[in-house]
């Protein structure tokens, strides 16, 4: 039976949003935290940076890893996972350490300090399309100057994953990125959109139409295909970039597995 997704509605007191259901895996965030790193290194190099992954699940393993990461470019970085579940965040302050807490909390974000970074992956699927606007102005306001949320999904192992990154005036670009070997086809990628657009994936819409110039360019790459996947995924962004679709970064990052666009062109129709 397919469970209907939750809709969500600001209370007025205690945490906001409802329980997830928590499965969780090592390494799951890799791709993310990577983006992250390199994407927004010169807010989170200096000073005491504050990171919150919210709705951590039933083990705080991704936190612990978005933890030892960003402690690798700033070793004053801090990071707070955030669950609505108070038996999850009981056993999670197991690993507790030194610039690492966790806290009972949700959309809110009942941080003493507004971070620089929310992360939640795999959180809004349960709700409803209509739902997100509110929750992503909700988590936006938590933000400190400059600060970016960052609301996506990804597969149980983190082989493919696709994010929203969004500052206080809204969402800015929508990063897709995979583990190449394990792709048929970049339309693969469109189960793992965040909830603002899965739905979206139809015809008449904007990322409709990008994942089907994506494969469009993939199946025109065969000719580069003797030099393995990246070549074949770099020769991909190349020509969306030239066919005036707005891909952001560079060949590093396309090297990666990543394609990141800016928002408005994918933003749902009516948005």
């Amino acid at each position: 039976m397919v469970q209907k997704a939750k809709g969500y509605s600001a209370g007025t007191h205690g945490p906001q949003g409802n329980p997830t259901r928590g499965t969780t895996h090592s390494q799951r965030m890799r791709r993310v935290d990577r983006w992250l790193l390199a994407s927004h290194a010169s807010l989170l190099r200096h000073g005491s940076p504050l990171l919150v992954d919210l709705g951590f699940g039933a083990a705080p393993v991704t936190t612990v890893e978005m933890f030892e990461r960003v402690r690798g470019l700033n070793p004053a970085a801090r990071v707070t996972g955030l669950e609505i579940d108070p038996a999850r965040v009981a056993e999670a302050r197991s690993a507790a350490r030194d610039g690492l807490d966790f806290a009972h909390g949700g959309f809110e974000v009942p941080t003493p300090q507004r971070p620089q970074v929310i992360r939640l992956f795999n959180v809004l699927r349960q709700y409803q399309e209509d739902d997100v606007a509110q929750i992503w102005g909700l988590l936006r306001s938590r933000l400190a100057p400059g600060g970016v949320v960052i609301e996506g999904t990804c597969d149980e192992l983190g082989r493919r994953a696709a994010w929203v990154a969004l500052d206080a005036s809204g969402p800015r670009t929508l990063t897709l990125a995979t583990q190449l070997a394990s792709l048929g086809a970049p339309s693969d990628l469109a189960e793992r959109l965040p909830k603002a657009l899965i739905h979206r994936n139809v015809p008449g819409e904007k990322v409709h139409a990008l994942f089907k110039a994506m494969d469009a360019e993939w199946a025109a790459s065969t000719a580069v295909a003797p030099f393995g996947l990246r070549q074949r995924w770099r020769f991909m962004a190349r020509r969306l970039r030239e066919g005036g679709w707005a891909v952001l970064g560079d060949d590093h990052h396309w090297r990666q597995g990543e394609l990141t666009l800016a928002w408005d062109a994918v933003a749902p129709s009516g948005a």
